[in-house]
């Protein structure tokens, strides 16, 4: 049976950095799944039925399409804009007006841009405890890009993250937990200190 992602695209620029990283994220977890079949919805195209949603209660059918998407994929994988240390509130939006219980158990993998390092720690304190509230799976290795991340010094740094967390996705769709291993866990510390650490991001 063929292994159905969705990923959620949270970006409010048009091109934005945000939707940048969900297709690289989707791009590494297509080849870490092999059969996988991958859907990106970018909510800023569905911001107009969003907040009719939210004053009415009722999701208009291009949204509930949406909406139908995340409660029967097999996981999903959600990229926000960070401003301020949180997501914006187009995707806090999404997330009210969808049913509590949708993503009950759902494997999530959680990712984040920012215009700062600053900001790196919002995946943990803004968004883990959200989807820890809806009873979601969260895969422990969260993806964060600051605009350093994206140029050549940064770059490769970046998708090791990417592979690793997509690695654990695909670990933990498969049944075999998240595939850690300790030297993983010390080596990802150290991506991420040598990247909060670097004075050109300060």
């Amino acid at each position: 049976m063929t292994t159905r992602i969705v990923v959620i695209s949270a970006g409010l620029g048009e091109p934005s950095t945000t939707r940048m990283l969900a297709d690289k994220i989707a791009a590494s977890a297509s080849k870490a799944l092999g059969d996988a079949q991958v859907e990106i919805v970018t909510l800023r195209d569905l911001a107009h039925e969003i907040t009719d949603a939210g004053l009415t209660g009722f999701a208009a059918p291009r949204l509930q399409h949406v909406y139908d998407q995340v409660m029967s994929a097999d996981a999903l994988i959600v990229t926000v804009p960070i401003f301020k240390v949180s997501y914006p509130g187009l995707f806090k939006s999404f997330v009210d007006a969808m049913d509590s219980d949708a993503i009950v158990g759902t494997p999530v993998l959680l990712a984040a841009t920012g215009g700062t390092a600053r900001h790196s720690l919002a995946i943990e304190t803004s968004l883990r405890p959200l989807f820890a509230y809806l009873q979601a799976f969260v895969v422990p290795t969260g993806v964060f890009a600051s605009p350093h991340d994206w140029g050549s010094a940064g770059e490769n740094a970046l998708q090791r993250r990417i592979d690793r967390a997509t690695g654990e996705l695909a670990s933990v769709l498969r049944g075999g937990g998240t595939g850690r291993s300790r030297e993983e866990d010390i080596d990802l510390f150290s991506d991420t200190m040598l990247s909060i650490s670097n004075p050109d991001l300060r």
